[in-house]
């Protein structure tokens, strides 16, 4: 598929989707929004794909929701157009994805059924829109040149797409309210305290270091033991500890059958690299 807005590329099992308007900071559009979706589909179903990277072109990783189009945006809104969360991800179903709740088949919260790991790699600014991306996201590393905001507050907005419930997840209550009521803006080392991303590393080695991490998971993990992890992980958001342990119980028979259980005993029996087949 050719993409006017995102870049895409697949190499050594690795799809990278990059937000290629670095004039505007990456500024999102509903051509992007689409284009994305599209590449998240496309990485999904190719079979050489073990992991994915997002991420921005340029300085920025995503400025938020293009202002210039705000009428739009505004109209949309109001009339319960593209911009209602009402629009339900299966308009445009990812091919294999995981089977869960509708919580996860809104405009943005889809990311979680993708059954391949989505890495945000941060390189610059993620504000509003962009921040939104990246906590859908499974893993996300920041360069030392990455500055956070929710930006809502002084735009005259509220907490969008959810972020209201899946913030507090990864930061906490306290934080969350901090960082959505003044909008102001973190810093790479603030966002890592708080539990907002995993790693920082240098703007210089940025994106090596992110694609030596994908490459790991890409190349020694199992990616059915993958696909079923992320899917437990996800719907115990929503689950009792009881619900989860029994959910795990019922997993476990189909593991010891797949093909990659026994993959992943010989290879490392056999001292070897494993040669995975997803089943």
């Amino acid at each position: 598929m050719a993409y006017r807005e995102i870049l895409y590329d697949v190499t050594d099992k690795i799809a990278t989707i990059t937000l290629n308007r670095p004039q505007a900071l990456n500024a999102w559009t509903t051509v992007m929004e689409g284009e994305v979706r599209a590449a998240l589909i496309e990485a999904s179903a190719d079979d050489g794909v073990g992991a994915i990277i997002l991420t921005g072109a340029g300085r920025g990783f995503c400025s938020g929701a293009d202002m210039n189009n705000l009428n739009t945006i505004q109209q949309g809104a109001t009339s319960g157009g593209p911009t209602s969360d009402s629009v339900r991800a299966v308009d445009n179903a990812i091919p294999g994805g995981l089977s869960l709740s509708n919580d996860f088949s809104l405009r943005y919260t889809y990311f979680p059924t993708v059954p391949k790991p989505i890495i945000a790699a941060i390189n610059g600014p993620a504000a509003g829109l962009g921040l939104i991306m990246s906590l859908y996201c499974d893993v996300r590393f920041a360069s030392d040149a990455a500055v956070f905001s929710t930006a809502f507050s002084r735009r005259g907005l509220i907490a969008e797409h959810g972020i209201s419930w899946m913030l507090p997840k990864l930061v906490g209550h306290a934080n969350a309210l901090d960082i959505t009521l003044s909008a102001r803006k973190l810093d790479a080392q603030e966002a890592k305290d708080m539990g907002l991303v995993n790693k920082i590393f240098p703007l210089e080695s940025f994106m090596e270091e992110v694609r030596a991490y994908a490459t790991e998971m890409a190349t020694l993990a199992s990616p059915r033991s993958i696909r079923v992890m992320k899917r437990q992980i996800y719907q115990a958001l929503l689950q009792s500890l009881e619900h989860a342990v029994l959910l795990a119980n019922s997993e476990m028979p189909a593991s010891f059958e797949s093909e990659d259980f026994k993959e992943g005993v010989a290879h490392f029996i056999e001292r070897r690299a494993p040669n995975f087949t997803g089943r």
